[in-house]
């Protein structure tokens, strides 16, 4: 081990400091824009932070996707606009480019994706954020990582806080997802401590809104989809058990609060209103079409009993709290989704 290295892993327990960023940032006459790099940024939420980050003139965005559940069309907007980039990639494969910023959303969230791929799912996590996490070394940039509330598993502890180590089924259908963001959060720990790398992390809980896949297996978007079209809703045995739902305009002010703020996580960023899968079929029912009828169907495997966040330390360190309440998220998505699925409302 040479000198420096002894020092470094010596320094009264203190993080190395981060790598520096492009010397751009120290010009004294020519401000750069900021760059920010959003992999998964063709997805649902990615999108959306999308949107959000465009607004500002400031910022230059390029998005890195290979869209396997993420599409051009929540882009299309940009495409084509001056300070918008767009990369197919697949985060498993290293990234060269120049950023100050990295939001790695990259993965499949929905149970329905991240199983039929359980390996695919597993690399992207694990490979995906090791990529990420050498480009951010490399280029002295800091990198937020959404993580899960997944992560809890099938929680003893409820509310879940940030201290709890989770209830997980390191073999399960659901590891793959499961343990492959709990890897994720360790990699970016060991990053930080040893290389000095800017981390944060977000452990998001269950999200909503327009642009979710409409055929995605959460319940959200199957309640809707199939009150819609007029279909039976399918709850999940017994239906007594719970989620919370952030609607995605307070979950992407909560992403950037966390960037730009100071604190590394992990923060839970979710709405701690929790509804059973009954009540939350009998709010779509009463939206959309009271006449639809509910079947209740066989439960998936460590499909978890109650999901509800804390969200003390989001509004101690953040001053973030959800805004947009159920009833008023829900319609704007179903306007989203008729417009796709070509089905106008009746009044």
């Amino acid at each position: 081990m040479s000198k420096e290295a002894t020092k470094d892993s010596h320094n009264n327990g203190l993080p190395k400091q981060p790598p520096s960023p492009s010397p751009l940032r120290f010009s004294k006459f020519f401000q750069p824009n900021m760059r920010i790099l959003v992999t998964g940024g063709a997805g649902f939420i990615g999108s959306h932070l999308v949107d959000k980050l465009m607004e500002n003139e400031k910022n230059e965005v390029i998005v890195a996707d290979n869209f396997f559940t993420g599409s051009k069309i929540n882009l299309s907007k940009w495409i084509g606009h001056p300070r918008f980039e767009l990369i197919r990639h697949d985060v498993t494969e290293p990234l060269m480019v120049e950023v100050d910023q990295i939001y790695h959303l990259a993965c499949p969230a929905s149970p329905i994706f991240y199983k039929y791929n359980p390996v695919k799912t597993i690399k992207t996590n694990v490979i995906g954020t090791l990529n990420m996490l050498g480009l951010a070394k490399r280029v002295g940039a800091r990198i937020l990582l959404t993580s899960t509330s997944e992560v809890y598993g099938d929680p003893l502890e409820h509310p879940q806080t940030e201290e709890y180590w989770g209830n997980v089924n390191p073999i399960g259908v659901r590891s793959c997802y499961d343990e492959g963001k709990r890897v994720a959060e360790t990699l970016m720990f060991d990053y930080h401590r040893q290389h000095g790398i800017e981390i944060r992390i977000a452990r998001i809980f269950n999200t909503y809104g327009p642009r979710m896949n409409i055929d995605d297996g959460r319940v959200v978007s199957n309640f809707l989809a199939q009150a819609i079209r007029g279909e039976h809703l399918t709850v999940q045995a017994p239906g007594t058990q719970t989620r919370s739902f952030c609607y995605v305009s307070d979950m992407v002010d909560g992403l950037i609060r966390l960037m730009e703020g100071d604190n590394t996580g992990p923060i839970n960023l979710g709405n701690p209103g929790e509804f059973t899968m009954m009540e939350l079929a009998d709010v779509v029912r009463e939206l959309i079409d009271p006449a639809v009828p509910v079947k209740i169907v066989e439960n998936t495997p460590d499909d978890p009993r109650q999901r509800k966040p804390n969200i003390t330390k989001a509004k101690e360190v953040l001053g973030w709290e959800p805004q947009v309440v159920l009833r008023e998220g829900l319609p704007l998505m179903e306007a989203d989704f008729r417009h796709r699925l070509g089905i106008p409302k009746n009044y």
